[in-house]
């Protein structure tokens, strides 16, 4: 093993007079001292201005069997300040003979280390002079990550049993550093020319196409790829595996190639096509070509995210990528091709033009998220993506309701902080306002205006700012109309949370106002608040959508007639709730009941999520949320439906009433019952029948578990060769996992399946099997031997949500945070899933254990992470939901069943 940081070679005497011209305006609070006991002349996390890199020689080493890796670095760098010092990142990696490659030759470098902020500092004995070049060159070495981030070694076993070791990188946010030292910051862009040494029976792949490949001393070969684009680090990427590759060629001649392992690359076919069709509908319609000759999709057997935009060679999980026509689901052809579409935006917007800092990552993840569903719109119209669009939202406002939410533009500066970017607001939010203002501007004026920000910032780092001047094309028209998009969205990027929008109609008068909606019992946390806010709404003496920029805390507004109902954010196309005081609520239940359909599934959905959410502010009483539940019966569009069931079962998961269950199942019998357990229909059905059937397996509605358990023994009696309706499988599983023989088949069906698809939906079905003992699965997942580590977050929280494993679920995440934090990452989003995950539910008998154990915590150890206010926040609410709505709950279930009674009589 290769220690941790070391005291690096000190080949040039440092004094005293040299510090003065070193880069460090202002005087630290603390001085900053180096591993080896002496000053480090740098006392800032984010690295000095006075040099950057334009260009990087990167050659590696890794070695597959001592799970390690060499490598020299050579870095051309331009001066913009005179300077005795070269300030830039290493992590966790030897270092040694640093040399200074100038003009006038060649000198060591003396180097100091700070660990905690990642940072060397090469020392010149003479003054590196402002406007010259230079280049520095360093050697290092450094073992493969164990974890999922760096330069890290991934491995997979073989249907003959042996396990095959690659390695693969992930270097966004703040992982460049752990696998050469460079300057790891978006802004610091470059060129990147790498060589990687190889044995022969591997491959390597990188950014940029093989140019040549030479032999080398003891049978090593060593390949040279060609001059990357100016990017910046966290996009930089190698694989060195025994990968196989499938290609095709897009009608823009840019080669697309699949790689993966060799006993799943017949699961490509679709992949390769999805990634040809998107790259080419991109092209087209950024205006911009796709400016490399190639794109790698690569399919890694251990994979933290879901997958990286790596510059021309993208990375996923294996479940990302691999498709099995007679295997995969609906859901996961449509999680498949959206995860594709998602990487593929990024080559334009994230590494074409980048954020200036991590704080403006919205511009990135925003984008991309908001592409998916633009791209496959156009290019899959079958999967019907703006039928999911809207959970986005939804999922972006649960965050978001918190005090502990952040702006979509925030201020962040440790690795800690920029991995906690990566979140529902930076993802969602930034995509459901971006839909927003597209609404607002038109698709049109919306859709010239991005191409013009990607065209006017190409290879440069953007900040929110040149969003909107791109937007408004301040060159064509006057100063106030960019002073005017600005004051609209500054509101939504600058400052946290989102609005609830009260409406009260009086006539033909509707009065309007608006405050933070926030689950907080704390009304001061909501003052001080304003958005603008561009309303949408509808009547029923008119369709047609009229528009009402709201600036202000109140406004009146005044319809041309007076209307039995008014409905407001029209679709859901705005990022904001909205609480109809009065009789509003009463005349859009009435509505629902008895016409359902005179309103969108969307506006359906938004009624249902905004009335249960405005429960918990007080603002809508649970008694008259439920009575707007009743018309679900009649619903059948899987949005609102699938809604229904988001709002409902969190209230039977709470409460633990068995009437509350059986409310649910009720309402929705008939559309169960109508499900047939085929693959027929549309994307939307084939998912929503999935869903349905899956939910009455679990509920143990009887029609269902019949047919499951026959399904089951009858797949089980063949061995597992009978072929099961796909969209069912789960169904089917998680009836089979109820018996310790079914289970173990189940496991053993899994340790032997090569369909990624099955294999998910077979561990999600062995979590919910009430036998406590297998359950310990998550044992297994954590060494990775069976069910890989990357599954473990997945694996744990599933079985949190099993009423038989909730315990043992925090219990091992108690036992096992070192290693999780560690394998994982502070910050990242797979910890606040897990922490999330494992409390939300069971708040009154975990409270006080949550408390003590994350109050245990140290700074290095996570205490300063915002899922650990979420969490807090999330178990207050929901005690004081509890505490308020339990009564009125079983009171209104009474009513309901005493209702029934009287109609059967």
């Amino acid at each position: 093993m290769l220690a941790a940081p070391v005291l690096l070679l000190l080949l040039v005497p440092f004094s005293p007079s040299s510090a003065a011209q070193l880069p460090n305006p202002g005087q630290a609070k603390v001085a900053l001292v180096a591993t080896n006991g002496q000053p480090f002349p740098w006392d800032r996390m984010r690295l000095p201005k006075t040099v950057s890199p334009f260009h990087y020689d990167l050659s590696l080493h890794p070695n597959l069997t001592t799970l390690d890796f060499t490598g020299v670095v050579r870095i051309q760098l331009d001066v913009h300040e005179d300077t005795r010092a070269i300030v830039l990142h290493a992590k966790q990696m030897q270092v040694s003979n640093v040399w200074l490659l100038a003009p006038e030759g060649v000198r060591p470098l003396r180097v100091l280390e700070y660990p905690r902020f990642h940072q060397l500092a090469l020392l010149s004995d003479s003054v590196l002079t402002k406007g010259r070049r230079y280049e520095v060159q360093l050697e290092f070495a450094a073992n493969l990550s164990d974890s999922f981030h760096g330069f890290y070694k991934s491995s997979y076993r073989s249907s003959s049993g042996e396990v095959r070791v690659l390695a693969s990188t992930q270097f966004e946010a703040t992982f460049a550093r752990a696998a050469f030292p460079c300057f790891d910051e978006p802004a610091f862009k470059a060129n990147f020319t790498i060589q990687i040494i190889r044995e022969p029976r591997h491959i390597a792949i990188s950014n940029m196409p093989m140019v040549k490949t030479v032999a080398l001393p003891g049978g090593l070969l060593e390949d040279h790829f060609d001059t990357s684009v100016k990017m910046s680090t966290y996009l930089v990427a190698y694989i060195v595996s025994d990968f196989l590759s499938v290609s095709k060629t897009t009608q823009h001649g840019v080669k697309i190639s699949i790689y993966a392992v060799a006993e799943k690359i017949d699961q490509t076919a679709f992949a390769l096509d999805a990634a040809v069709k998107l790259l080419d509908f991109y092209d087209d319609y950024f205006d911009i070509p796709y400016p490399l000759p190639k794109q790698d999709l690569a399919a890694i057997p251990d994979f933290q995210s879901g997958a990286m935009e790596n510059w021309g060679l993208t990375t996923y999980r294996e479940t990302g990528l691999l498709f099995d026509p007679d295997k995969s689901s609906a859901s996961d052809k449509l999680g498949i091709t959206k995860v594709i579409a998602h990487e593929l935006a990024h080559q334009w917007f994230g590494n074409l033009v980048t954020m200036e800092w991590w704080n403006d990552l919205w511009l990135n993840e925003g984008f991309a998220k908001f592409m998916e569903y633009i791209s496959l719109d156009i290019t899959y119209p079958e999967l019907q993506v703006d039928d999911f669009f809207l959970g986005k939202c939804f999922d972006a406002m649960e965050v978001d309701s918190l005090s502990s939410s952040h702006p979509v533009s925030t201020d962040v500066e440790n690795p800690t902080q920029i991995q906690e970017m990566f979140d529902d607001v930076s993802y969602d939010k930034g995509a459901c306002i971006l839909n927003m203002l597209r609404d607002f501007l038109t698709p049109e004026a919306f859709e010239i205006g991005i191409i013009r920000y990607l065209k006017r910032y190409s290879y440069q780092n953007t900040v929110n700012s040149h969003l909107w001047e791109s937007l408004t094309d301040v060159s064509d028209v006057c100063m106030c109309l960019l002073l005017f998009m600005m004051a609209i969205m500054d509101t939504w990027t600058l400052q946290e949370g989102f609005p609830l929008v009260t409406v009260e109609v009086r006539g033909r008068e509707v009065r309007l106002s608006q405050e933070r909606y926030l689950k907080t019992d704390d009304h001061s946390l909501t003052e001080g608040f304003l958005w603008q806010i561009p309303l949408t709404y509808m009547t029923s003496a008119s369709k047609t959508t009229h528009r009402f920029l709201l600036k202000t805390k109140t406004g009146v507004l005044h319809l041309p007639e007076e209307a039995d109902w008014v409905k407001f954010n029209v679709d859901m196309s705005g990022y904001y709730m909205v609480h109809y005081a009065g009789d509003g609520w009463n005349s859009l239940i009435k509505l629902l009941q008895h016409n359902h359909t005179a309103l969108s599934s969307n506006d359906r959905a938004s009624l249902i999520h905004n009335v249960f959410q405005l429960v918990s502010t007080g603002k809508v009483r649970l008694d008259t949320a439920l009575e707007l539940s009743l018309y679900l019966s009649r619903e059948t569009e899987i949005m609102a439906v699938t809604q229904g069931f988001g709002e409902l079962v969190p209230l039977y998961k709470l409460m633990e009433k068995r009437d509350m269950a059986n409310y649910i199942v009720d309402l929705f019998r008939g559309l169960i019952d109508r499900q047939e357990w085929t693959d027929s229909g549309s994307v939307s059905e084939r998912v929503l029948r999935s869903y349905l059937l899956l939910f009455s397996c679990v509920r143990n509605y009887a029609p269902c578990v019949t047919k499951a358990s026959q399904l089951f023994d009858s797949w089980r009696d063949s061995d597992g060769t009978v072929s099961l309706p796909v969209d069912i499988t789960m169904a089917v599983f998680v009836i089979g996992a109820r018996t310790p023989e079914g289970w173990d088949f189940l496991f053993e069906e899994y340790r032997r399946s090569l369909q990624m698809s099955v294999k998910s939906r077979m561990k999600s079905a062995m979590t919910v099997s009430p036998l406590q003992d297998k359950l310990k699965m998550m044992e297994q997942s954590l060494h990775g031997e069976v069910m890989k580590t990357q599954d473990l977050p997945g694996v744990v929280v599933s079985v949190s949500k099993n009423p038989r494993g909730y315990k043992l679920a925090w219990d091992f995440l108690r036992a096992n945070w070192p290693t999780l934090i560690k394998k994982f990452d502070l910050g990242s989003s797979t910890i606040s899933h897990l922490i999330l995950g494992c409390v939300f539910f069971k708040v009154q008998l975990l409270c006080a254990q949550v408390r003590s154990f994350f109050g245990s915590l140290t700074e290095e150890s996570g205490s300063e992470m915002r899922c650990i206010r979420q969490t807090y926040e999330t178990i207050e609410e929901n005690i004081r939901w509890m505490d308020t709505n339990r009564p009125l709950l079983q009171a209104w279930l009474d009513k309901r069943s005493h209702r029934a009674a009287h109609e059967d009589l």
